[in-house]
């Protein structure tokens, strides 16, 4: 690396996400000096680079943030998305990236890198067009900006991966909408890092659209095909029908795969015109593809797999939280001064070593359920999805271990110290904020195991919330503790 690529910066935005924080890591490892942008640094506290970056927090809506956070910087990446804003979601998209090209002319930014999605069809979706529209918002000034355009990305984690995986897995016989026979060409998450990891390396700015894809084009039942061979299961029945609009498929798919309604739905109107590379904005001969050459579907199909099984998924769809989902908004500070607190504390004593107590408390959750009465966590997440929440289907990105800011089910985890603490935000819908915690302590030789559930409600509504609910408490919580314990004791 030469003395002019040593004394690059490099600004990372939406550091916290799927694609951002796997870039973040590629560019450390690559000795390049990072900085991050994010809303909350707590999110990327468990990452393995979180101390050997910048850390800048901000709002991206704000542009005094974004002029800050661009001081000094030589090349930017822009992967912000504002899917979850509501029907207006494009107009804040447009808005955001022209504040931030705005900001990067005025702190003499020479590139910036944008991740979008192709949009090769005048019949593209709301969501595609607002990629578009971010776009030539980004090129509107005097910075150059060099646009990856990308269609499906299929790797461990990915929410368009985890469609795929989840529909394929669980409906043997489908009804589908005719969009399920347009072409796509997809691409695996490791090149679209390659590309990305290249552009920091750039020797001069480019100012330039490309499409990336991978080496074959292909429908979406040929992928759902493909990967119920890849995972032994009998070939899917696909009948397609012509009733089911890509609403009624977004709310489809919210109910039977991890992803909720409100991400699948841009996702399924990314399908509803063909998404294949157009040749001629090829980026070969400005970076060429990995030396391996590019993943075919099956091979990504397979890598992705194989870290599932691994448990060494990187990054996930729902790390970046849903800060800004319809939901968050009745979680938001209260507009009075000094919170109602309302508290159920539990303690528990026990000869067991704290460390074997942790090891069941750290791998709460997702598959390993939630000691007892999963029914009624069941049913509480059902009744989150229904009104438009992320339920439990989001579950664990690793069944043994967790880290500060990725989601665990309907909770995100907010602080974690091993052997010690454990505490959970919940992140879905509530006429309030509520935490549920986890200590260890010993005492007099003993183990105390403290669990406590805070509520800070909302109006009277989240008061009455927190008494009607306060009877399943008296059953749920105890009889966590109690086999937690009886768990320890046996492993």
């Amino acid at each position: 690396m030469n003395s002019q690529m040593i004394n690059r910066r490099y600004l990372v935005t939406g550091a916290s996400g799927y694609v951002g924080g796997r870039l973040v890591r590629a560019l450390v490892e690559d000795d390049r000096n990072v900085r991050v942008f994010l809303r909350d640094k707590t999110k990327i506290q468990g990452q393995p680079w979180a101390h050997e970056v910048e850390i800048f927090e901000g709002n991206a809506n704000s542009y005094d943030d974004l002029n800050s956070a661009l001081i000094g910087i030589h090349t930017a990446y822009y992967l912000l998305h504002s899917i979850n804003l509501g029907p207006d979601f494009d107009k804040i998209e447009a808005q955001m990236a022209r504040n931030f090209a705005r900001a990067a002319q005025a702190q003499g930014v020479s590139q910036i890198v944008y991740l979008g999605g192709i949009a090769n069809d005048s019949k593209t979706s709301k969501h595609l067009a607002s990629r578009a529209q971010a776009g030539s918002e980004l090129a509107s000034t005097d910075v150059a900006v060099m646009e990856l355009r990308a269609g499906i990305v299929i790797g461990s984690g990915s929410a368009s991966f985890e469609m795929l995986r989840h529909l394929t897995h669980r409906l043997p016989i489908m009804t589908t909408p005719k969009w399920v026979t347009n072409r796509t060409q997809p691409i695996a998450v490791r090149d679209v890092l390659w590309y990305l990891r290249k552009s920091a390396a750039l020797t001069k700015p480019v100012s330039a659209i490309f499409d990336i894809g991978g080496p074959e084009v292909l429908t979406y039942a040929d992928m759902m095909q493909k990967f119920a061979k890849i995972s032994g299961l009998p070939k899917r029945w696909i009948i397609k029908v012509p009733v089911l609009t890509p609403k009624l498929s977004s709310l489809w798919i919210g109910l039977v795969t991890p992803v909720p309604t409100a991400l699948a739905r841009p996702l399924v109107g990314s399908l509803i015109s063909e998404v294949v590379a157009d040749p001629a904005r090829s980026i070969d001969a400005l970076i060429p593809p990995p030396p391996e050459g590019l993943l075919n579907v099956e091979s990504a199909i397979r890598l992705a797999l194989s870290r599932i099984s691994e448990h060494s998924v990187e990054t996930r769809w729902s790390d970046a939280g849903v800060a800004t989902a319809p939901w968050q908004k009745a979680q938001g500070d209260p507009d009075w001064a000094g919170e109602t607190i309302l508290r159920d504390h539990r303690e528990m004593f026990s000869d067991i070593p704290a460390q074997r107590i942790w090891k069941e408390i750290e791998s709460i959750g997702g598959e390993n359920g939630w000691y007892g009465a999963d029914w009624l966590w069941w049913l509480r997440g059902l009744l989150d999805r229904f009104f438009g929440g992320v339920g439990l289907r989001r579950g664990r990105r690793d069944p043994d271990h967790l880290r500060v800011g990725e989601s665990l089910d309907f909770w995100r985890v907010e602080a974690i110290e091993s052997g010690r603490v454990l505490r959970l935000y919940a992140e879905m819908i509530l006429p309030g904020k509520a935490w549920l915690e986890f200590r260890l302590d010993e005492v007099d030789g003993r183990t105390r195991i403290t669990q406590e559930a805070t509520f800070a409600p909302r109006g009277l509504g989240g008061q009455l919330y927190w008494y009607i609910v306060l009877p399943f408490h008296s059953f749920i919580f105890p009889t966590m503790m109690k086999n937690i314990l009886k768990k320890s004791a046996k492993n």
